[in-house]
């Protein structure tokens, strides 16, 4: 499964963006996906996953009410809708996909493949 990140940019506190991965390769669409973020000095950390069906969601307690992940199958590709933005939203967002295709994990050793990373600045 290869993975592309691309949406990120600059925006300033209190604004949205979104994010895409597209995913492409061997069943892409049947794999459950999460998004993590790493901020510079520190551990990369889980954001947001969604089962291959788009059934299942979780996040992480720091985004819940703020980010939305949703995907289309049909384009193989999963999102990752970004409000109120905040400073301490600034990192390197990266789309992972997990080693067990069916597995819907908020654990990043879980996850085997993973896009290049798209960086996301937001300002005070």
């Amino acid at each position: 499964v290869q993975l592309v990140e691309s949406g990120g940019g600059l925006v300033q506190a209190g604004g949205s963006l979104r994010l895409s991965c597209a995913a492409s390769g061997r069943a892409a669409s049947s794999y459950s996906m999460g998004w993590f973020r790493q901020a510079p000095g520190n551990e990369r950390e889980f954001v947001a996953a969604i089962s291959w069906s788009g059934s299942s969601t979780y996040y992480a307690d720091s985004v819940k009410g703020r980010f939305t992940i949703s995907r289309d199958n049909a384009k193989n590709t999963v999102y990752l809708q970004m409000n109120s933005l905040k400073p301490e939203d600034t990192a390197v967002y990266y789309c992972a996909a997990p080693r067990d295709p069916g597995y819907t994990t908020t654990t990043p050793r879980e996850y085997e493949y993973w896009g290049q990373g798209t960086l996301v600045t937001s300002p005070a």
